[in-house]
Order: C-alpha cells, then sequence, then structure tokens
C-alpha cells in the first residue's frame, strides 16, 4: 500500500470520526414556532392580492382574494419619497401605472393618483380596469383593512439603499402601532434587511429565510451534516428552485419540517405544481391565482 493510499485513508477516517462524534454530541434545536404562522393545514396566500384575477395591489384585488376565503396575503413593500410604505413590488412605477419613474422619488399622495389599474389586461386581453379608480395603498391602509388576516410581508428596498436603510424600522414602528405582532410575517431576499428588522423585533415577529440562509439550509442537507444546521429563520418562502438549487423536494421540506421550519412556494400558478408540493409537506402556496389554489386544496388530488 503507497504513502498516498494511507494518507487517503487517514484523512476518510478522520472524516469518518469527526461526523461521528458531531452525531453524537449534536442536538439540532427546532425553531419556537410563532402564532402568526400556526395553521393546522396547508394555507394559500394571494400574492399582491392575485395579480391574475385583478389590478394588483389595490382593494379590488385583496377584496376579491378574501372573498375566496384565502388565508392571507403575499404582499411586497417600498418606501415612497415622504417615507411613507407602499403596498408595491417594483421599483419603477412604469408596468402597473400611467405613471413613469421610481417609487421613492414620489410622494405617496401622488402615488395614489396614479391609475393603478392602467396596465392590466383581464383574460380577454382587455384593459378592463384602465379608468376604473383603481388607486395603490399604503401599509397603514391594508392593515386597517383587513385586521383579521394573515399577511407575509416582503422587504424590496435594498439594504445599500436610502429607503432600504430606513425601511426596518420603519416597518417595525408600523407594526407595533397596529399591533400586529401576531398577524404578520416578515421576509426578504436580503438577509442584512431580515437582521435589521429583527434588531428592533427582537423575535416578537415570525421572520423568513433571506436567499444566503436558504443556500445555507440547502448546502447542509445535501451534506453529511445537516445535524449541525441551526435554522435562522421562522419559515421560508420563495420558488422551487433557487438557482441552481432544487427546493421543492420532498426530503428538503421535511428537513426544514423536522426543525419546525414552514415552507411557502412563490411563483406556484398549476394545479400540477400546487399538488405536488403540498402532497411533499409544502406549509402553503403563495400563488397569483387564487381561485384555482383553493379548488385544488379542496380538491381530492391533495392527500
Amino acid at each position: 500500500m503507497g504513502r498516498k493510499t494511507n494518507v487517503a485513508l487517514t484523512i476518510g477516517a478522520a472524516s469518518i470520526a469527526a461526523w461521528g462524534a458531531s452525531k453524537a454530541v449534536a442536538k439540532p434545536l427546532p425553531r419556537i414556532g410563532k402564532k402568526a404562522l400556526e395553521f393546522e393545514s396547508p394555507i394559500i396566500l394571494a400574492k399582491r392580492g392575485g395579480s391574475f384575477e385583478a389590478p394588483e395591489n389595490t382593494n379590488t384585488a385583496f377584496s376579491h382574494a378574501a372573498s375566496l376565503g384565502v388565508h392571507g396575503f403575499a404582499i411586497d413593500i417600498r418606501l415612497t419619497k415622504d417615507e411613507e410604505i407602499l403596498v408595491f413590488n417594483d421599483e419603477y412605477v412604469d408596468l402597473k401605472t400611467d405613471l413613469t419613474g421610481k417609487v421613492a422619488d414620489f410622494l405617496l399622495s401622488e402615488l395614489k393618483e396614479a391609475d393603478a389599474g392602467y396596465n392590466f389586461k383581464n383574460l380577454e386581453g382587455d384593459f378592463s380596469y384602465r379608468g376604473s379608480g383603481e388607486v395603490l395603498l399604503s401599509l397603514n391602509e391594508l392593515l386597517d383593512m383587513y385586521p383579521h388576516i394573515f399577511i407575509l410581508i416582503n422587504l424590496q428596498d435594498a439594504p445599500d439603499t436610502y429607503e432600504g436603510s430606513l425601511m426596518p424600522s420603519k416597518l417595525w414602528r408600523l407594526i407595533q402601532e397596529y399591533s400586529a405582532e401576531d398577524r404578520v410575517a416578515v421576509t426578504s431576499h436580503y438577509d442584512e434587511q431580515i437582521d435589521r428588522f429583527n434588531l428592533y423585533a427582537q423575535n416578537r415577529v415570525a421572520t423568513g429565510a433571506g436567499d444566503n440562509e436558504i443556500k445555507k439550509a440547502y448546502a447542509a442537507f445535501t451534506s453529511q451534516f445537516g445535524h449541525l444546521y441551526s435554522p435562522q429563520a421562522d419559515f421560508f418562502q420563495t420558488s422551487k428552485n433557487l438557482g441552481i438549487f432544487p427546493l421543492g423536494t420532498d426530503g428538503f421540506i421535511k428537513f426544514l419540517s423536522t426543525l419546525n421550519v414552514p415552507f411557502y412556494f412563490t411563483e406556484v400558478e398549476d394545479e400540477e405544481t400546487i399538488t405536488s408540493l403540498i402532497n411533499a409537506g409544502a406549509a402553503g402556496i403563495v400563488t397569483n391565482n387564487p381561485t384555482l389554489a383553493l379548488k385544488v386544496i379542496q380538491g381530492s388530488n391533495v392527500v
């Protein structure tokens, strides 16, 4: 047996020993559950109110989704020029309204004058809501209108922007003002934004996983050291795939479930995918098509 072979065997034995020792010592600690996430069965969250069925981010969309019986809304927020929190996803307002420019360049009052139904097409391809008086909502208004519905909030402003630097504290103060700690959850693609928000919230609000935390969890799951992973989030909300990472698998969903971390999948709009994810253990579906999603989970295909 050559020297290289002996070295390889020694390294391999050491790795196995380290793995065995870590298994013996490590005791993964599940996350302590948050009241806002306590649902007995998989839930349907209308994304921006259900943007396939009505102009997104408007009361028409949210009221329609609520009338269907959704469990809650999944929304995005951005800060306006006068530092008000707007329920809106894009950095620019061009694609969704008759205005042109960045959200951050407008006062809330100016954004409230925009035609929020300007670019929405119905199933027939008609601009059926253009000029019908649809307006965008502030987060204050949404919390006022739906005091008993769960709202999953996604912080869109990047942490290295002026708006992003203010958003975590602004959002926390608004949640406190409405005593909404147990009926909202907060997440962001930016791990830094979630951390900043939690500096204020101090674990009193359910917080999600940013992209880096999701990648970290998946890397742990696919390695031999998944038992060492300690989740830093109360829930995951993302699509089936994050870059090269296939997240919508039975194994990964169950891995998180054992740690008491529910998984809500976004960008799910067809019956087959909804059914497969729910059957795999997904805690919920974030969809633009709440009518279809509710029909699926209430049907016989979901076991």
